[in-house]
């Protein structure tokens, strides 16, 4: 039964498995439209969660799960605002984003990102909210923020530190560069990796077999494993507003804008 669909995303829930698939082009940039489907969503998902037993996040584009933030929307606002302005409206953006990924983070669902091709900045923490991450083996995972004079403001970083060791962190936050799915693997970042146009299938697979065991222990279980960093995500987003208004970052994104490139975000 279809729950919600958006200009940017749907939500599904069949039996006992929820999918939200991403599904704006070019590559599902993360904007105000966004934000504001995913909070819808988040609605739905707080009044079925206890009919449910897991949620699968996955891309409907060839070219990736997703790209990131909406770099054009946040160069066009910084523009037309004064620099007070600006901030205070980026950190809005910034705690509501946090607030609908940390929901995602601690749900009562095991949570599965299926993920493939471009999987960049905001798009790389969306899916690091999730238990699992199943990776096609096209899949590549960035942080390109520095690039721009920031650093990651959806909450990666303290997920990241979380998760695997802070070496890979500062490998991926101060060179920018981009992983591939086996060298995700091998770092711990990833569950699995699969072959092309597979990674929902499998997804589709491990949220069955996840199913037939009792939902209060998957919540006990998540809870014990899986604390979200609060103060250190707070702490991101007074960084990421403290570097927001500098002219570096305004000539980084009018650079991004301007490209003439298809996929300017691509290292």
């Amino acid at each position: 039964m279809n729950k919600f669909k958006g200009k940017t995303l749907s939500l599904n829930f069949d039996g006992a498995i929820f999918e939200l698939r991403l599904h704006r082009e070019p590559c599902n940039e993360i904007g105000l439209l966004t934000l504001n489907e995913l909070e819808l969503c988040i609605k739905q998902l707080k009044i079925f969660a206890p009919q449910g037993r897991a949620l699968i996040i996955h891309s409907s584009l060839e070219n990736g799960f997703s790209a990131g933030a909406d770099l054009r929307e946040l160069y066009f606002g910084l523009k037309s605002h004064t620099k007070a302005g600006s901030n205070h409206e980026v950190q809005e953006f910034l705690e509501r984003i946090h607030q609908v990924f940390n929901i995602i983070d601690g749900l009562p669902l095991v949570t599965i990102a299926a993920v493939h091709g471009v999987v960049f900045g905001g798009g790389f923490e969306l899916a690091l909210t999730c238990d699992i991450i199943v990776a096609g083996s096209s899949a590549r995972f960035c942080f390109p923020e520095l690039r721009l004079g920031l650093i990651p403001g959806f909450g990666g970083i303290p997920r990241l530190k979380r998760d695997v060791g802070n070496a890979l962190i500062r490998d991926l936050l101060l060179t920018g560069r981009s992983i591939n799915a086996n060298k995700a693997l091998s770092v711990g970042l990833i569950s699995q990796v699969v072959a092309p146009k597979q990674a929902l299938r499998v997804a589709r697979a491990i949220a069955s077999q996840s199913s037939k065991f009792d939902q209060e222990t998957i919540r006990r279980a998540k809870q014990f494993t899986k604390v979200i960093p609060q103060k250190d995500l707070e702490e991101e987003i007074k960084i990421f507003c403290s570097l927001i208004s500098r002219p570096e970052v305004k000539n980084a994104l009018h650079k991004f804008v301007t490209s003439k490139e298809k996929q300017p975000y691509l290292p």
